[in-house]
């Protein structure tokens, strides 16, 4: 790889624009929609290539920046991110959350950082770079920036899988980077020791999951070769319930944040789950906030011609991999729900893990280092020959 001038003796173009986009305060619950569209109707308008715009949902836009390739009937790649990101509590943060302050070690601070704004800027680099070199390859490349991805996807890229513009696509391959439980129960005055109550029905439940919660942390730390995604991740986020501190309620609510890897029988889990509620007592109900059933796989086998590009080229690179099943939700689990092969990859290493938590930042030598890593796989994918059937 090429080496960087020394830190402080030049000022990175691009590491301005990724600063500039961590300022846009695209954050949840009131994410500042049309900022992101209109820097990305800028970026679009600096690479010379057509953006569409597509309102999936009222207020809500995809953004599709299109570089077509010379084969255009050819299947595409996708480079897809999303706008979004995720709330801050800002009295935890060394700095601004959207200020994208530098430190003296190179260190970029901001919400978005890491998941996923960083990624967004070095696809947009990288196809700049391209072009200026006077590249152009067979297949079409399209970058993709959704709305909503940190709130499910569902006005999203949920919705526009079923859009007429997402067959238009005609894509190959994509890059890209819980549930409810209900517990009434009998109300009344505080001083007395009513039975039946839903705090009674929720600690049961509560134990249930976090018991299991255990056993799947167990089965993590005992086995080498398991990562995250091997296991079946539990986190309690959410408990409501109540009206006054002296009044028993009548219901009271807790959510959990399941993160199950394809290797699970679903439907199975379902039945344990059932089973923990009626175990907790009478009347004790859940819903899911988000429900998926597919469980298909991306290839990853040398003989996919997709992913022996993007292998290839990373091992050409020195880059190595260490392929697993992400536990977290991205857009691209609804591409592969169409049969779509799509992989989650962001080249952040040497870098502590700090998506959605607080001081979430980025070295901007990794950053910039990451242009480079995309610089070559673009070029790899999108000039993959062309597969049975596109003849």
């Amino acid at each position: 790889m090429c080496g960087w001038p020394s830190r402080g003796r030049q000022l990175y173009p691009s590491v301005t624009l990724f600063r500039e986009y961590l300022r846009l305060k695209t954050v949840h619950p009131e994410p500042d929609y049309d900022a992101a569209v209109r820097f990305l109707e800028r970026i679009a308008e600096e690479l010379a290539l057509p953006m569409k715009k597509v309102e999936v949902c009222p207020g809500r836009v995809v953004a599709i920046i299109t570089w077509v390739g010379s084969r255009p009937e050819l299947k595409s790649v996708v480079l897809n991110s999303h706008t979004d990101v995720v709330p801050v509590y800002e009295e935890h943060w060394k700095h601004d959350p959207f200020a994208a302050v530098k430190d003296e070690h190179g260190n970029i601070y901001g919400r978005g950082s890491q998941d996923m704004k960083c990624v967004t800027i070095q696809y947009i680099e990288a196809i700049r770079r391209l072009k200026a070199a006077g590249k152009r390859f067979s297949r079409t490349i399209h970058l993709t920036f959704f709305p909503d991805e940190e709130v499910g996807g569902h006005k999203g890229m949920e919705t526009f899988v079923k859009h007429p513009e997402f067959q238009k696509l005609n894509i190959g391959f994509a890059l890209d980077e819980g549930i409810t439980v209900r517990c009434p129960g009998s109300p009344g005055h505080g001083s007395r020791f009513v039975e039946n109550t839903a705090a009674e029905k929720l600690r049961r439940v509560i134990n249930s999951f976090l018991e299991f919660r255990e056993k799947e942390k167990h089965r993590l730390n005992t086995n080498e070769c398991f990562t995250l995604g091997d296991v079946t991740t539990v986190n309690m986020t959410m408990v409501k319930g109540g009206v006054a501190y002296n009044v028993i309620p009548a219901e009271m609510d807790v959510s959990f944040d399941l993160r199950i890897p394809p290797t699970v029988n679903l439907q199975e889990f379902e039945v344990k789950i059932k089973a923990w509620c009626k175990e907790a007592g009478e009347d004790v109900t859940y819903d899911f906030a988000q429900k998926h059933m597919d469980q298909n796989f991306t290839s990853t086998e040398e003989s996919d011609p997709w992913w022996h590009a993007f292998s290839s080229t990373c091992k050409a690179m020195n880059v190595t991999l260490k392929k697993e099943i992400f536990p977290a939700a991205t857009d691209s689990r609804f591409i592969r729900e169409e049969g779509l092969p799509a992989i989650g990859f962001s080249p952040m290493n040497l870098t502590p893990i700090l998506l959605h938590d607080h001081n979430e930042y980025l070295n901007e030598q990794v950053f910039l280092r990451g242009i480079q890593v995309y610089e070559r796989l673009v070029p790899a994918l999108a000039s993959v020959p062309p597969l049975s059937g596109e003849e």
